[in-house]
């Protein structure tokens, strides 16, 4: 199905990864960065982290395009409960990839989509089992300078896609874009309309 929005459309996110995924789903838009502190609030869960930074991404852009539908999207991984966000260095990504090594964790996803009127925000959670890895292909991906930037030190789109065993749930949550989320989202503010590709 290709999809289209019938008003303008604005991504409050600069990340290759979504711009890439909302091409291939036919959607026309334009890119604006918003600079939202990331810091985690005391007491705050998961859900209403990635949640709370989606809204006010958002909200940000929709302050310089007040005539757009905006889409402002947080994605974060959590493992045995804690929040595994992107590492700051090789250092940092090589520690949390023998973290994840081996394990289970989750990709958890806040995606608030909507406009000065309304904005409607919901959380897209996928399992993700990542193989045991080696020292020297822990090495090797950290080196690709792949994991930087990239929340859980792995992107599932790239060459990360060698670390993973399995994954449950949506693979675009994955990527940093849950696109059956989205598209849920935009029809419920009617917004959507389908057509054969």
């Amino acid at each position: 199905m290709k999809v289209n929005v019938h008003r303008p459309l604005c991504l409050a996110s600069g990340s290759p990864a979504r711009k890439k995924l909302l091409e291939e789903a036919g959607l026309s838009f334009h890119v604006c960065v918003t600079g939202v502190d990331e810091t985690e609030l005391p007491g705050e869960s998961v859900q209403d982290y990635v949640v709370r930074l989606a809204t006010e991404k958002a909200h940000a852009a929709l302050k310089k395009h007040g005539d757009a539908l905006v889409i402002g999207v947080d994605t974060t991984v959590l493992f045995q409960g804690k929040i595994i966000g992107k590492p700051d260095d090789a250092a940092h990504a090589r520690e949390m990839l023998t973290l994840l090594s081996g394990e289970w964790h989750d990709v958890i996803t806040g995606l608030a989509v909507g406009d000065v009127h309304h904005l409607k925000a919901v959380v897209a959670t996928t399992r993700v089992k990542m193989r045991a890895l080696s020292t020297a292909e822990l090495d090797a991906y950290v080196a690709t300078g792949e994991p930087l930037g990239k929340a859980g030190a792995y992107a599932i789109q790239g060459l990360g896609k060698n670390l993973v065993e399995k994954i449950e749930g949506s693979y675009t949550n994955v990527v940093g874009l849950p696109m059956e989320a989205l598209e849920d989202l935009l029809r419920r503010l009617h917004v959507l309309s389908s057509s054969p590709v």
